[in-house]
């Protein structure tokens, strides 16, 4: 899902951290990138408006508001957004952290955001032995309990396979079967189903739903109805939308919308959206 038709980001140039948590804010333009890249520190993006996305080689990760993505120690990544973002980045030292030792994305707690925007406050080296190495250590330990969202996508490696995923994060609703695709890249039908399955753990059919459910944070993070976001991502009904969404991420639109703003609630029902 990231895109070079937005302006390229350069990650810091930091030979090693000043402290074992150091934060990064920034404001991110529409299409926003940088370039494959890692760090021997592991990275913490955390989304406190819009969304997200995180690409390694395993998969991609896709943060909407109050959520973020755990990037570890040395996993080669790239960091996009499709839409405006804020960013606020937690690089910890690999001595400090007790993070999942995979690439994963993580529901932040009120108390985790809150303890994020006080350490972004702090002077770059801030007093380890004081208030401010406390207040780090009840971050790091809140972090640590955070649940794992299920907002990841994997990808498979085969050169056919990756032209077809391309194609559909391009045009989402393209409902091209498998046997459609055998035509186009080249290899059989059965060739891909059982290549999907062994690279993805996932068949082509789930795989497609999971990228457009994905795909369609940012549309829904934008404020369309949820009748415009089903029918641009491939769904013929706003109910078959939700049904989809719920099953993959246990909730609704509507309600994954009022738990990034407690406001939503009210612009959601000025526009008469479905939210069950």
């Amino acid at each position: 899902m990231p895109t070079d038709t937005g302006p390229q980001r350069q990650p810091p140039t930091l030979n090693s951290l000043p402290r074992p948590v150091f934060s990064r804010h920034e404001a991110l333009a529409a299409g926003a990138w940088t370039a494959e890249h890692s760090h021997p520190w592991g990275q913490l993006s955390y989304a406190s408006q819009g969304v997200l996305g995180v690409r390694t080689p395993a998969g991609d990760h896709m943060a909407p508001p109050r959520f973020a993505v755990w990037t570890p120690p040395g996993v080669r990544h790239q960091l996009f957004n499709r839409r405006r973002a804020q960013m606020h980045s937690l690089y910890i030292a690999p001595e400090a952290s007790i993070l999942p030792a995979e690439c994963c994305v993580l529901q932040v707690s009120p108390l985790a955001r809150e303890l994020i925007l006080r350490f972004a406050s702090l002077p770059v080296e801030y007093d380890q032995a004081g208030a401010p190495g406390r207040l780090v250590a009840v971050l790091l330990d809140e972090l640590a309990g955070l649940p794992r969202a299920a907002f990841g996508l994997p990808l498979p490696h085969d050169r056919r396979l990756l032209q077809i995923c391309a194609a559909l994060e391009a045009q989402p609703d393209d409902a091209r079967t498998l046997a459609d695709w055998a035509g186009v890249v080249g290899a059989s039908e059965r060739t891909l189903a059982r290549r999907f399955v062994q690279e993805t753990g996932l068949g082509f059919g789930q795989w497609r739903q999971r990228m457009r459910l994905l795909l369609s944070l940012d549309a829904l993070q934008a404020g369309d109805s949820v009748t415009q976001v089903a029918l641009a991502h491939g769904y013929d009904s706003p109910s078959a939308f939700i049904a989809a969404f719920r099953s993959a991420f246990f909730c609704t639109p509507g309600a994954l919308l009022r738990q990034q703003d407690p406001d939503a609630s009210a612009r959601v029902a000025h526009k008469n959206l479905p939210l069950a």
